[in-house]
């Protein structure tokens, strides 16, 4: 039986699991989970790859897997994958992809929402989605703050993990605020994001918009390349990964009968 590489669109509810990655004496993970059900569906180990390593308690709408396993037919594989997997992550759909395929090492551009309950009011049903934040704010001011951030930068201030050794620069090619009614949302796309990213950007344009900072001081903060100088981590349950892009040389329009949803 020869072998494949696939690609695999999962979305899931992180609220009750302690991230993405694989983790040693814990089956409470995404990609634990996913493995489970994987290495049942080919009766043998599966290793999958994300596109990204989401935290504790993150969602993801549109996170993408890859693995290597036996040549079967996709309708074979998704239903049962369905079938297997738990209540709160879901197979969205499943292709044959190149062979040097690479949910994460391909991945040009990743697209994170972190939305925010701004009021006094409660938010039963939307607590493990979003974050409430009942202070008012100077949304004029988050969004001068917000323009600096556009651009290829150093975001090493913006990033949780200390020993961190790789290039820390990145392109940001979108931060956008958008409010709907008491919901204050921040659209963010990158090239890539580092550990945490997008939280403590979240965090920092929070007290600018408490008036605890000036707009002016994004620029300083990219430059000092230091974690203590930038805003507190926001809380995970408002973040959500959207999308990932690739291009079409790592990842070509799939065929019919490579693909199913």
């Amino acid at each position: 039986m020869g072998r494949r590489t696939y690609c695999l669109i999962l979305q899931y509810d992180g609220s009750r699991y302690k991230g993405w990655q694989r983790l040693p004496g814990t089956a409470q993970t995404v990609q634990g989970r996913v493995e489970a059900a994987l290495s049942e569906i080919f009766a043998e180990p599966v290793e999958i790859h994300g596109s990204g390593r989401t935290d504790a308690g993150v969602h993801a709408l549109g996170q993408t897997v890859s693995f290597t396993a036996p040549e079967l037919p996709l309708n074979k594989i998704l239903p049962r994958l369905r079938h297997l997997l738990p209540r709160d992550i879901g197979a969205v759909s499943l292709r044959y992809a190149p062979e040097r395929f690479h949910a994460r090492l391909c991945a040009v551009e990743k697209t994170y929402v972190y939305r925010l309950w701004n009021s006094e009011k409660p938010d039963v049903f939307g607590r493990h989605y979003r974050t409430r934040f009942p202070r008012p704010l100077d949304e004029e001011k988050m969004r001068q703050a917000a323009s600096h951030f556009f651009g290829t930068h150093d975001f090493l201030a913006f990033c949780s993990n200390k020993q961190f050794k790789k290039s820390s620069v990145r392109t940001l090619r979108r931060l956008e605020l958008i409010r709907e009614g008491e919901e204050l949302r921040f659209e963010l796309t990158a090239d890539g994001f580092l550990y945490n990213m997008v939280r403590i950007i979240v965090g920092t344009l929070l007290e600018v918009g408490l008036g605890q900072r000036e707009p002016e001081c994004i620029p300083e903060l990219l430059c000092s390349r230091q974690r203590s100088l930038a805003g507190e981590t926001a809380a995970p349950e408002g973040l959500c990964l959207l999308e990932v892009r690739y291009d079409e040389k790592s990842l070509p329009p799939a065929k019919v009968c490579d693909m199913i949803g």
